[in-house]
């Protein structure tokens, strides 16, 4: 598979999911205790939902750009310093939103085959604690990108449940609606 068909419709989906959970969330809530969740975690050491949003929204910019050995955006520098800083300024859940929508829009600007010139390419990927990983952009995508994008979706859908937004399998797994034999739908 290549690289492209891999990364694309799954940060393209997974991200309308999110976008789909945060609306759900305005509907179920008064407007205050919505605009409440962006600061809500599941524990006192991990990052707020507002954060959440963003750094899922920079797994999948990151992921696209490195390989397309395009130079990182201002987008990028400002979703991660929106992250780091979301206990002070978490935004609202309309800039979540919009930042999901932009993330969406660079997805939906890639041509067919943009991600899959040189999956044996190697790449040199920096943590900010200072590690660095030796990769190739194949693995980049597989073990490191996709990884973390899921991490901080989940981690997002998790606050979302753990503060009484009714989300269910269903929310999660959205996109695979399609896929379903319209005979095999149960009679409800």
């Amino acid at each position: 598979m290549s690289l492209t068909k891999l990364l694309v419709p799954t940060y393209t989906q997974m991200l309308r999911s999110l976008s789909g959970w945060l609306k759900k969330a305005q509907e179920q809530m008064p407007k205050a205790d919505a605009q409440a969740l962006l600061s809500a975690r599941l524990a006192p050491d991990m990052l707020p939902l507002s954060a959440q949003v963003r750094f899922a929204c920079v797994q999948a910019q990151e992921a696209i750009l490195r390989l397309t050995d395009e130079a990182s955006p201002k987008t990028i520098d400002e979703l991660l310093e929106e992250g780091w800083n979301a206990d002070e300024r978490p935004g609202s859940i309309a800039d979540a939103q919009a930042r999901i929508d932009e993330t969406i829009a660079l997805l939906n600007g890639l041509a067919l085959d943009a991600l899959d010139a040189n999956a044996d390419k190697p790449l040199v990927h920096e943590l900010p604690n200072g590690m660095i990983l030796d990769l190739t952009a194949e693995q980049y995508a597989r073990d490191w990108t996709l990884a973390q994008f899921y991490f901080h979706l989940m981690t997002a859908y998790s606050i979302l449940r753990s503060e009484n937004v009714e989300l269910g399998k269903a929310d999660y797994v959205a996109h695979m609606f399609p896929y379903i034999r319209p005979e095999t739908i149960p009679k409800v």
